[in-house]
């Protein structure tokens, strides 16, 4: 007889209850959890992804799981640590948000493998909106865990033939790719919203990957994990998808918005908000040039305008293009 997988997702936003919905569609029991299920419409709609209703495999409840098979944690990565302690260790985990923590300076399995140091650990990253993972549309991601025939395994819960997902034995170029991307993301943005033009928006991206090769270089990741679906194709999505919260937040700021109020003007998080501080401070301490990365950082904190951050970005010497 068949096992059902049981599967947990912890958060119910929009990515926690697209990630729910496709649990379910690879066949697994889903359990929902919600600070508050009684949010959930009559029709079975949570509050943060109108538009689909929950089939009747998923529970929403306020109950944390104390069985499972797998639980993915759907909260944004400035609420993990204090998300995932609440969290029995009951199930492999997998961290399914991106940045960097910003008191710590520590990416998502650096913060659960301090909470949980025996258990199976792994994070799920890529190019994904969520209401098109929702809708069940083609869509494809990378699930990584230090051990790979154990990342194939927990992937293989989530698989279905339209969300294809690839496993993965190099966390630190996952979880970089994930959380660069955003900030980057601010950075095309801000130079659409300033009317910089498209070679403009594409020579960021471009750089953009070259600092976060240069980051994962020092921190021990591999640099084809960030040509794959985790850095290349998540860059490409969040610098171009007008779906994307940081990319509109620096759209606004290229227009001339604080960043204080860009940022209270988005309905959700900008992880890039939080991010490009604490991984410029990462760079610095590693001894990496991140120059786009600083002046989107500069930008946010307000120390610096778009007219200064073009300045700083076109006053750097060209040189060769891979030293």
């Amino acid at each position: 007889m068949t096992h059902t997988a049981r599967i947990a997702v912890i958060g119910a936003g929009a990515w926690g209850t697209a990630l729910a919905m496709q649990a379910a569609r690879a066949g697994a029991d889903v359990s929902l959890w919600a600070r508050n299920p009684a949010t959930m419409s009559a029709g079975r709609v949570m509050p943060r992804l109108p538009g689909f209703a929950l089939p009747p495999t998923i529970t929403v409840t306020s109950e944390l799981p104390r069985q499972a098979d797998l639980i993915l944690l759907a909260c944004p990565m400035q609420h993990l640590r204090a998300t995932a302690a609440m969290v029995p260790a009951c199930a492999p985990l997998i961290a399914c948000c991106k940045g960097i923590e910003r008191e710590t300076g520590l990416m998502p399995l650096q913060v659960l493998t301090g909470l949980f140091p025996h258990s199976v650990l792994g994070v799920l990253s890529g190019p994904n909106f969520a209401h098109e993972i929702a809708a069940g549309l083609p869509a494809a991601a990378v699930l990584a865990s230090p051990d790979r025939a154990q990342a194939r395994r927990l992937a293989d819960l989530l698989t279905t033939a339209a969300f294809r997902l690839y496993a993965s034995d190099d966390p630190t170029g996952v979880q970089l790719g994930g959380a660069a991307k955003n900030v980057v993301a601010i950075a095309a943005g801000a130079a659409m919203g300033a009317k910089l033009g498209e070679n403009a928006r594409a020579a960021l991206m471009t750089r953009g990957i070259a600092e976060l090769a240069r980051l994962s270089h020092a921190l021990g990741g591999r640099p084809e994990t960030l040509s794959g679906l985790a850095g290349v194709g998540d860059l490409l999505l969040t610098c171009t998808g007008q779906a994307s919260r940081n990319y509109r937040l620096g759209l606004a700021i290229g227009q001339g918005t604080p960043a204080p109020q860009a940022a209270q003007a988005l309905e959700g998080v900008a992880e890039g908000m939080a991010t490009a501080p604490a991984l410029y401070q990462l760079a610095q301490r590693h001894d990496v040039s991140t120059p786009v990365i600083a002046t989107v950082t500069g930008l946010l904190a307000g120390t610096i305008d778009m007219a200064e951050a073009s300045r700083r970005l076109l006053a750097r010497p060209v040189g060769h293009e891979f030293a």
